[in-house]
Formats: structure tokens, C-alpha cells, sequence
């Protein structure tokens, strides 16, 4: 038996997260009048896809809690603790993708979001922004994509009431995704 890995499916291409050109951004109400907007740093993955069937594409996404970044670093550090995202029990937030759909002139990638230990449906509505050959001699391809989840949803349930009502923190969460792919050899 060889030990070489085997080829891969005709058709199948392998693409790579391009960190350097990903945003994974979100935001959230702040004290009911205001919207308080942060980032993650540092994204990996993959997707394996068919062109010929872009519906059975397997999508894997990793984010590392700690490059967490809404210009405040107290407010950052917050966010790492057992308050919201606990980073030094659940380093990692996932994303692996279990259905897509045609949706008019986009997507509708639908997957299992891992944050904090606890795993929920997610959908996520895609734009492909197009692909390119890169001055470098690969390939490339980029997607827009948002979605909106509850924070509760996910144990991150820490907040305070504020004296007029209402409280510190919303529970909706907008995300917002620009990824780029890289075509692997």
C-alpha cells in the first residue's frame, strides 16, 4: 500500500483562507445608543469545491479569539474572559460549512458556528466578488458574506442593566466577512 497521498477528485480545487486579505468583523449595540464595531486578526481555512458543483463545497474556517480587536484594550481583554469568550478555555471559534444554496444572485451558506463550546446553525448570505490571477502566477477568488446571530445563543450572556433601562451590551450580533482564497497547487 503507498503512503503518497491520493489525487485529488477531477474537478476539485483546494483554496486557502489568505489571512493578510480576510476581514472578519462585527458589531453590536453599545448602552442602546450606539454601535461598537470590532475585528479578528487571525482566520484560517479552506474550502474544497467542485466548479461543476459548487453546492457540495466543504468549508472550514478557524478564527483565534485572541486577535480579537475593537480599539479598546480593556475592553479586548473583557471580551478573552470567562465573561464573554472565555480564550483560555475556547481559543478558537469555527465554522464549518454544511449546505449551500443558490440564493438569486448569491449564496446561502449554511454551517455549524462553534463559539465558546457551544455549536449553532448559522446562515450566511454570499456574494462572489469575482476571480482573478494574481501578478504572482496563482489564482484567487474572493466572497462577501453576513450574517446575524444572538450572542445568548452562545453562552456569551454577560451584561449589566442600565438605570434608564435597557443594557450595556446587545444581545444581535452583525457580522460581516471579506474573504479572499487562495487556489492551492
Amino acid at each position: 500500500m503507498s503512503t503518497a497521498s491520493a489525487p485529488s477528485a477531477a474537478g476539485t480545487t483546494t483554496w486557502a483562507i489568505d489571512n493578510s486579505h480576510t476581514l472578519v468583523e462585527f458589531s453590536v449595540r453599545h448602552l442602546m445608543i450606539s454601535t461598537v464595531k470590532g475585528r479578528f486578526g487571525e482566520v484560517s481555512g479552506k474550502v474544497v469545491a467542485d466548479d461543476a458543483d459548487p453546492a457540495g463545497a466543504q468549508i472550514e474556517a478557524t478564527i483565534n479569539v485572541a486577535s480579537i480587536d475593537t480599539r479598546e484594550a480593556q475592553r479586548d481583554a473583557h471580551l478573552r474572559s470567562a465573561d464573554f469568550f472565555d480564550a483560555e478555555n475556547f481559543p478558537t471559534l469555527t465554522f464549518r460549512g454544511t449546505r449551500i444554496e443558490k440564493a438569486g444572485d448569491g449564496l446561502k451558506v449554511t454551517g455549524d458556528l462553534t463559539i465558546r463550546g457551544t455549536t449553532r446553525e448559522v446562515v450566511l448570505d454570499v456574494t462572489s466578488e469575482g476571480r482573478v490571477k494574481d501578478p504572482w502566477g496563482g489564482e484567487r477568488a474572493g466572497y462577501s458574506a453576513t450574517t446575524k446571530i444572538k450572542r445568548s445563543d452562545f453562552g456569551l450572556t454577560w451584561n449589566m442593566a442600565l438605570e434608564t433601562g435597557g443594557v450595556v451590551v446587545g444581545d444581535d450580533i452583525k457580522i460581516a466577512l471579506e474573504v479572499e482564497l487562495v487556489k492551492q497547487a
